[in-house]
């Protein structure tokens, strides 16, 4: 009874709300019946990353090889975090979420997005012990004023019911934004640009966790960050992402 009265209050606030912010395409902006959601002819150009796919760097491969098959870039170079997944190829109208989250304070987006991620991780959210997020230096934090990756940690937290632990991995080096730059230069900048908060090393020590970024690229964030996980005694990482470029099938 107490919740359908609750429901009787708050109905004519959303049905208000929807006059004032009529649901829209979360890429285009087109009307559409529900708030967070595509319209036919977006949701028809994500380009979601299923199987068949690498184990390990979750690269899609344009037919099925079998069972536990890597791709030759996961044999010959092996990441230091333990596996990638990620929702959806960053094209389209994928960047212009990712772009609209990260730089158009488009925050109402992560929930939506997160909820991509939880279905992508091929269950390794649910056997995680804790999710992180990829974190901002302070001073980028302050000029940002909130931080894309975070936002789409606590949604999966929330979406989940897996500890958040927000403050827990920092980014104590002021790095240059990676846009532009190479392979190497991108892992020179982000070389020793993490750490583990004092006090919070037992968070870590002997845990299977999650660390959530926006995209995926060459690889060089996330792997700094993984080292400075692994280096606390993180028992495994799972490195999870919204998007990641992906130059053709392999």
């Amino acid at each position: 009874m107490v919740s359908a009265l609750r429901g009787g209050l708050v109905r004519p606030w959303v049905a208000l709300a929807d006059m004032i912010y009529p649901p829209a395409c979360a890429g285009c902006g087109v009307s559409t019946g529900t708030h967070r959601s595509l319209c036919p002819r977006c949701w028809s150009g994500v380009r979601f990353i299923e199987r068949p796919y690498c184990e390990v760097l979750g690269s899609p491969f344009s037919h099925d090889l079998g069972p536990g098959i890597l791709s030759a870039e996961a044999i010959a170079d092996p990441p230091v975090f333990d596996r990638l997944r990620s929702a959806a190829i960053h094209d389209g109208v994928v960047r212009d979420l990712v772009l609209s989250l990260k730089y158009r304070d488009r925050t109402d987006l992560a929930p939506m997005m997160a909820g991509w991620m939880l279905r992508a991780s091929d269950g390794t959210v649910a056997a995680c012990d804790a999710i992180l997020p990829i974190p901002l230096h302070r001073v980028r934090l302050f000029f940002r004023k909130y931080n894309q990756a975070a936002e789409l940690a606590r949604h999966l937290a929330d979406l989940s019911g897996k500890p958040l632990l927000p403050a827990t991995l920092l980014r104590t080096k002021r790095t240059t934004q990676q846009v532009g730059l190479g392979a190497r230069a991108r892992q020179d900048n982000v070389r020793g640009a993490f750490a583990i908060a004092d006090g919070h090393e037992s968070r870590i020590f002997g845990r299977r966790v999650v660390l959530v970024d926006d995209v995926y690229t060459t690889g060089a964030t996330v792997a700094a960050a993984t080292r400075a996980l692994k280096k606390a005694g993180a028992a495994d990482v799972t490195v999870l992402t919204f998007a990641r470029a992906v130059g053709g099938l392999i």
